[in-house]
């Protein structure tokens, strides 16, 4: 039965993660000394030392969410998983699109690591602070979110984010937007709406500025067509295009994770397991309620890779 990996986005973030991954797999401490070397700094001690609010700022999570991931990556394969043979495709959730992307030779993963470090700080730079937000929406219909966010989008800026699935979508935009939005959703009977503590709007119309130095950014590395398809978060589809995937990139970052849709993908497309490698698991959780007949699990610790590796012999 055909089986897919997944990499989570920000906010699986914690203190300390990889680290044991580190301890027992040389390849996976090398991920850790590449990411570090490639940015000039010890985010290494950053991520298993803290303290958490540095550990949390957007540009710090980023590469260290995909620095864990390849750690993962690493430790399976130094254990003879082939992933060109066993994974039939790859995806992540936002930032961790660009981890799927440098664990199927997209980018080295010195240049995933640099360009999540660009990609954190312009996006935190496109908006300054405070005039953006976030909010979860729970327990609402797509189409009901979408209305109040037109109606709130008259004033200014405000969309969905991140489609999430299991009744659960995140809008994004100017605060005062989003703040009527989420009024407006629980008027309209969500059983939440919830304000987020994020640092930007993500995924909105406001992060233009962020993509505009992303399409720079990617144009300057070495792009590679992937040996594992990943399904691209913006439009559902695999691309065995370099400069498809790298414009796709960069309208990722104002565009909506269709993530719902991506499990969805997964399902028509075969997919009987779905494997979290990395920090969490939360994308994990996202995907039984999505789709109960698909199989998940979680590639974060040296045990989880054993018992990954039994599971895929």
């Amino acid at each position: 039965m055909a089986v897919a990996f997944t990499f989570p986005g920000q906010g699986s973030q914690a203190v300390g993660m990889g680290k044991d991954l580190a301890d027992a797999f040389p390849e996976s401490r090398k991920i850790f000394e590449e990411v570090d070397e490639a940015l000039g700094e010890n985010l290494s001690k950053l991520i298993w030392e803290g303290p958490e609010e540095r550990l949390t700022l957007t540009a710090n999570a980023q590469p260290a969410l995909m620095a864990v991931s390849l750690a993962a990556i690493r430790a399976l394969e130094s254990r003879g998983l082939s992933l060109k043979h066993k994974v039939a495709y790859l995806a992540g959730h936002s930032l961790g699109e660009y981890s799927a992307l440098a664990a199927a030779g997209f980018v080295s993963v010195a240049d995933a690591a640099r360009l999540l470090r660009i990609r954190g700080n312009a996006m935190q730079a496109a908006v300054p602070a405070g005039e953006g937000a976030m909010a979860a929406i729970i327990g609402l219909e797509q189409a009901d979110v979408e209305a109040a966010c037109a109606e709130a989008a008259k004033e200014s800026i405000c969309q969905i984010a991140n489609d999430n699935g299991g009744g659960q979508l995140v809008i994004s935009g100017a605060r005062a937007a989003v703040e009527l939005a989420a009024k407006l959703c629980t008027d309209k009977g969500a059983k939440r709406a919830l304000m987020l503590q994020v640092s930007a709007p993500f995924h909105s119309a406001l992060m233009a500025p962020a993509a505009e130095v992303m399409r720079e950014a990617l144009a300057g590395v070495t792009k590679n067509a992937p040996f594992v398809p990943v399904v691209s978060n913006v439009s559902v589809t695999p691309s065995g295009d370099p400069d498809a995937i790298a414009h796709r990139l960069v309208e990722q970052v104002t565009g909506r994770v269709r993530w719902r849709e991506t499990v969805e993908w997964f399902g028509a497309n075969g997919i009987a397991t779905l494997y979290e490698v990395g920090a969490g698991k939360v994308l994990s959780g996202l995907a039984r309620r999505i789709n109960r007949d698909i199989a998940t699990g979680a590639v974060g610790t040296p045990a989880d890779v054993e018992a990954a590796l039994v599971a895929l012999d």
